[in-house]
């Protein structure tokens, strides 16, 4: 290598020694100032909204009521069972959203009919916790908004045959309802033990209170669902007055409401739903979405007997 190589060889190496400096000593880009940068995130945390928990302990209340009667909180096992409700119902949201929702459509007449049966308002929850203000069917064979079975339906004045069953009719099956509840409340003279006859019977009740010496609900050793009962009911009302507490914000109009329905009086029967339908305006899917309580294709009609049937304006 001539001397002429040499030199170009200590140029570049003095040339790769100044660039290399010059990238370590620079202000921006170059050996990053730690102080300064812990500063700048803590500046961004601060600026951030606070993180909320997407499950988080809600403040339950310190003295529920139902009724007017109040729950015995100060009872560990009686809290734990109302907390397990509240946290239950909260996060099983889609259920809940959409009980929120029916609630617009059927609420006010329940409320409306309770009142003027002299039932407090809470029982409809009662409503709600049979079948979500669905007409469904339960394993055993109960049926309707208020789950009634044939036999008791009987009792309390809804008729059950072969076109025709009113445990599907929401307005009878609310007026039979209401008849069942004062009935129960003559019996026990208090409405906690109604609710929990509503499920388990005004027969089932008596027996597991003189069984276990004890006339109070909460202190009874119940079966699973009836001892959830009316923790259930609780549990709703608590969301349900105070949805924005766990986490639902719904307007009046996100509210299912039903539409303005006409009345057509039936004395004669009717061979062909569908083609009465179409007779009157109508089709064979609006007679059986608001008249679910006929349960045929047809409507027999015996002498003297009557019904109403809803159509859409």
């Amino acid at each position: 290598m001539d001397s002429k190589h040499i030199t170009y060889l200590y140029i570049l190496i003095v040339v790769q020694f100044v660039l290399i400096g010059y990238l370590w000593l620079k202000p921006s880009g170059g050996k990053v100032d730690l102080d300064t940068a812990h500063s700048q995130s803590a500046e961004v945390r601060e600026s951030q909204p606070a993180h909320v928990p997407r499950v988080r302990i809600f403040d339950l209340p310190d003295a529920p009521e139902f009724a007017g009667e109040k729950v015995p909180m100060d009872d560990p096992e009686v809290y734990e069972r109302y907390e397990r409700e509240v946290y239950v119902n909260a996060y099983w949201e889609s259920n809940t959203l959409l009980m929120m929702k029916r609630a617009g459509k059927f609420f006010p007449f329940i409320e409306q009919t309770l009142k003027e049966n002299g039932i407090p308002e809470d029982f409809k929850y009662v409503a709600l916790i049979e079948s979500g203000l669905m007409n469904v069917t339960s394993p055993a064979g109960a049926k309707g908004f208020w789950q009634f079975m044939k036999g008791t339906a009987g009792d309390f004045g809804l008729e059950v045959s072969r076109d025709v069953d009113e445990r599907y009719h929401f307005e009878k099956s609310t007026l039979a309802a209401c008849k069942y509840l004062r009935a129960s409340f003559g019996k026990f003279g208090n409405w906690t033990s109604v609710a929990a006859s509503y499920n388990m019977g005004i027969a089932g009740i008596t027996r597991r209170k003189n069984q276990q010496l004890s006339p109070d609900y909460y202190d009874l050793y119940l079966n699973e669902e009836t001892s959830r009962y009316l923790f259930r009911a609780l549990a709703l009302k608590e969301i349900f007055e105070n949805p924005g507490k766990y986490g639902f914000e719904l307007q009046q109009d996100d509210l299912y409401a039903l539409p303005s329905l006409r009345e057509v009086e039936i004395s004669e029967s009717i061979s062909n739903l569908a083609e009465w339908a179409q007779d009157h305006n109508s089709n064979y899917k609006e007679v059986k979405i608001y008249n679910p309580w006929l349960i045929n294709r047809q409507l027999n009609v015996r002498k003297g007997m009557n019904y109403i049937i809803k159509l859409p304006v």
